[in-house]
Protein backbone atom coordinates (compact mmCIF):
# COMPACT_ATOMS: atom_id res chain seq x y z
CA UNK A 1 0.00 0.00 0.00
CA UNK A 2 2.84 2.43 0.84
CA UNK A 3 4.15 1.90 -2.88
CA UNK A 4 0.85 2.50 -3.98
CA UNK A 5 0.93 5.72 -1.88
CA UNK A 6 3.90 7.69 -3.02
CA UNK A 7 3.33 6.32 -7.13
CA UNK A 8 -0.17 8.18 -6.29
CA UNK A 9 1.73 11.26 -5.15
CA UNK A 10 4.28 10.95 -8.27
CA UNK A 11 1.33 11.09 -10.35
CA UNK A 12 -0.08 14.12 -8.49
CA UNK A 13 3.14 16.28 -8.62
CA UNK A 14 3.42 14.80 -12.51
CA UNK A 15 0.02 15.90 -13.39
CA UNK A 16 0.65 19.59 -11.58
CA UNK A 17 3.69 20.02 -14.08
CA UNK A 18 1.92 18.87 -16.95
CA UNK A 19 -1.19 20.51 -16.49
CA UNK A 20 0.76 23.88 -15.77
CA UNK A 21 2.87 23.58 -18.60
CA UNK A 22 1.11 21.88 -21.48
CA UNK A 23 -1.92 24.98 -20.16
CA UNK A 24 0.13 27.83 -20.84
CA UNK A 25 1.49 26.29 -23.82
CA UNK A 26 -1.35 25.52 -25.60
CA UNK A 27 -4.46 26.95 -23.71
CA UNK A 28 -3.38 30.13 -22.21
CA UNK A 29 -1.25 31.38 -25.07
CA UNK A 30 -3.69 30.92 -27.82
CA UNK A 31 -6.48 32.17 -25.54
CA UNK A 32 -4.67 35.02 -25.24
CA UNK A 33 -4.11 35.90 -28.56
CA UNK A 34 -7.76 36.56 -29.09
CA UNK A 35 -8.48 40.13 -29.58
CA UNK A 36 -12.29 39.65 -27.91
CA UNK A 37 -11.03 39.22 -24.27
CA UNK A 38 -13.64 40.83 -21.34
CA UNK A 39 -11.71 44.37 -20.86
CA UNK A 40 -12.03 44.40 -16.72
CA UNK A 41 -10.44 47.55 -15.04
CA UNK A 42 -9.94 48.89 -18.51
CA UNK A 43 -7.85 46.59 -20.77
CA UNK A 44 -8.08 42.97 -20.49
CA UNK A 45 -4.42 42.40 -18.48
CA UNK A 46 -7.11 41.48 -15.20
CA UNK A 47 -8.45 38.97 -17.30
CA UNK A 48 -5.61 37.55 -18.93
CA UNK A 49 -3.91 37.62 -15.19
CA UNK A 50 -6.88 36.14 -13.44
CA UNK A 51 -7.45 33.46 -15.85
CA UNK A 52 -3.42 32.77 -15.41
CA UNK A 53 -3.56 32.25 -11.83
CA UNK A 54 -7.14 30.55 -11.39
CA UNK A 55 -5.12 28.03 -14.19
CA UNK A 56 -2.03 27.26 -11.90
CA UNK A 57 -4.04 27.38 -8.64
CA UNK A 58 -5.12 24.19 -9.58
CA UNK A 59 -1.45 22.69 -10.07
CA UNK A 60 -0.56 24.23 -6.82
CA UNK A 61 -3.47 22.24 -5.41
CA UNK A 62 -2.23 19.13 -6.79
CA UNK A 63 0.93 19.49 -5.68
CA UNK A 64 -0.46 20.01 -1.88
CA UNK A 65 -2.67 16.85 -2.48
CA UNK A 66 1.00 14.79 -3.52
CA UNK A 67 2.62 16.09 -0.41
CA UNK A 68 -0.59 14.54 1.36
CA UNK A 69 -0.05 11.43 0.06
CA UNK A 70 3.44 11.01 0.32
CA UNK A 71 2.81 11.57 4.00
CA UNK A 72 -0.23 9.11 3.91
CA UNK A 73 2.44 6.52 2.27
CA UNK A 74 4.58 7.04 5.32
CA UNK A 75 1.51 5.62 7.45
CA UNK A 76 1.98 8.64 10.18
CA UNK A 77 0.64 11.39 9.07
CA UNK A 78 -0.49 13.45 11.90
CA UNK A 79 -3.17 16.30 12.34
CA UNK A 80 -0.54 18.46 12.98
CA UNK A 81 1.36 17.59 9.63
CA UNK A 82 -1.51 17.52 7.55
CA UNK A 83 -2.25 21.37 8.66
CA UNK A 84 0.86 22.45 7.79
CA UNK A 85 0.60 20.94 4.47
CA UNK A 86 -3.19 22.52 3.79
CA UNK A 87 -2.02 25.43 5.59
CA UNK A 88 1.26 25.69 3.11
CA UNK A 89 -0.74 25.21 0.18
CA UNK A 90 -3.25 27.87 0.61
CA UNK A 91 -1.11 30.33 1.08
CA UNK A 92 1.00 29.23 -1.25
CA UNK A 93 -1.80 29.33 -3.64
CA UNK A 94 -2.62 32.93 -1.90
CA UNK A 95 0.86 34.22 -4.07
CA UNK A 96 -0.88 33.68 -7.39
CA UNK A 97 -3.92 35.95 -7.23
CA UNK A 98 -1.51 38.90 -5.40
CA UNK A 99 1.26 38.22 -8.14
CA UNK A 100 -0.57 38.18 -11.13
CA UNK A 101 -3.17 40.60 -10.67
CA UNK A 102 -1.11 42.92 -8.50
CA UNK A 103 -3.31 41.82 -5.30
CA UNK A 104 -6.25 43.28 -7.41
CA UNK A 105 -7.98 39.66 -7.25
CA UNK A 106 -8.99 39.66 -4.30
CA UNK A 107 -9.14 35.64 -3.32
CA UNK A 108 -5.52 36.20 -2.11
CA UNK A 109 -6.68 37.59 1.11
CA UNK A 110 -9.06 34.36 1.69
CA UNK A 111 -6.50 31.80 0.82
CA UNK A 112 -3.82 33.48 3.15
CA UNK A 113 -6.78 33.89 5.70
CA UNK A 114 -7.35 29.74 5.03
CA UNK A 115 -3.75 29.57 5.21
CA UNK A 116 -2.82 31.55 8.13
CA UNK A 117 -5.69 29.73 10.12
CA UNK A 118 -4.49 26.31 9.37
CA UNK A 119 -0.96 26.56 9.89
CA UNK A 120 -1.63 28.47 13.47
CA UNK A 121 -4.07 25.94 14.19
CA UNK A 122 -1.17 22.94 13.51
CA UNK A 123 0.97 24.66 16.23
Amino acid sequence: MTELLYFAAFLSVALGITHSVLGEKYILARLFRRADLPKLFGSSDFTVHTLRFAWHITSVAWFGFGVLLLYAGRGDLAVSEMLNIIGTTFVVSGFLPLIFTRGRHLAWLILFAIGGIALWCAA
